[in-house]
């Protein structure tokens, strides 16, 4: 039999022990939440010190929100210190609404300070037209971009519905309360209805480009019919301004709104994710992507480019 002294002293041990990696773990978490986030993310106004200050803001994946985007601009927009602004756009663009409030922040900030947009990997549909409201366009050779037009979906169920024996049925207020419903015929009335709103809003984003790039609305008509373009390309169209990457936009920025020196990047300090800290950033913003990737088959018109 084992001596119950002995018994006692492996659970204390091993309570111990357990306890010992619970401290390690908080001892963790909040070592990282005091931490800076790293990369460019200053916010020490020791640091910035005598060094001209440009706030960046990050568009990253579909865009279905514009709260943060937007309240991070103002922001900048506003904060004397900051002497301009880099939209760094990383998207495919999303849902309309969204891409339009950016948009709008965009704009406005102009009115206060210099605005570049900076296009890294893909910036095409809703993440182009963030980008035309920016004074400068700068552009990676091989950045995707373009994809100007409006996209909206629908799944067509009634033949799957008919083998499981299953039937849709609807009581409405109107013809067109249910339109693009999946359990009943699309018809040619509901085609007109939606393509009347597709036009108004395709119309919305050639208008955008035509201001924003200073070109015609028959250019752009030309350049709009949904194709997308290698940043090369896009700069012989006349849709961006320059070639680079980030490095290169921060120059640009920094010679537009007057900076001497070497610029210091200002980046909103993300909200604190002990999964996320624990993962590398590579691979969790790959994760964030998939996770809230879009399917023209959920219910909205889309400035997106999506090969779904």
């Amino acid at each position: 039999m084992d001596n119950p002294a002995n018994t006692a002293k492996q659970k204390k041990g091993i309570l111990a022990g357990f306890l010992i990696l619970i401290a390690l773990c908080i001892g963790f978490i909040v070592l990282v939440a005091v931490l800076p986030s790293g990369g460019s993310g200053h916010t020490s106004k020791d640091l910035a010190f005598g060094r001209g200050k440009i706030g960046v803001v990050e568009i990253f994946g579909p865009i279905m929100v514009s709260d943060q985007a937007v309240e991070q601009i103002q922001k900048y927009a506003e904060d004397d210190s900051i002497k301009a602004i880099i939209i760094r756009i990383d998207s495919p663009g999303g849902a309309v609404a969204p891409s339009q409030e950016i948009y709008n922040a965009v704009v406005k900030a102009r009115q206060k300070k210099k605005v570049v947009a900076s296009m890294a990997t893909l910036a095409a549909s809703g993440g182009y037209y963030i980008a035309v409201g920016a004074d400068r366009i700068v552009a990676n050779p091989g950045t995707i971009t373009g994809s100007i037009g409006v996209i909206m979906g629908f799944v067509d169920l009634q033949e799957l519905m008919k083998k499981i024996g299953v039937q849709g049925m609807a009581i409405k207020s109107g013809e067109f309360k249910d339109i693009g419903a999946n359990t009943r015929p699309f018809t040619e009335a509901d085609r007109k209805v939606l393509q009347s709103v597709i036009d108004d809003v395709y119309m919305q984003f050639v208008n955008a480009v035509a201001t924003g790039r200073k070109m015609d609305v028959a250019k752009v008509k030309s350049l709009a019919d949904g194709r997308i373009y290698s940043g090369h390309q896009a700069l012989e169209l006349g849709m961006v301004d320059e070639m680079g990457g980030m490095t290169e936009s921060v120059d640009i920025t920094a010679k537009l709104a007057g900076i001497k020196g070497e610029p210091l990047l200002v980046k909103e300090k993300e909200k604190f994710n002990f999964i996320k800290e624990l993962m590398s950033e590579k691979v969790a913003t790959k994760f964030d992507w998939l996770a809230s990737e879009v399917s023209i088959h959920k219910p909205g018109i889309y400035y997106l480019w999506s090969m779904n």
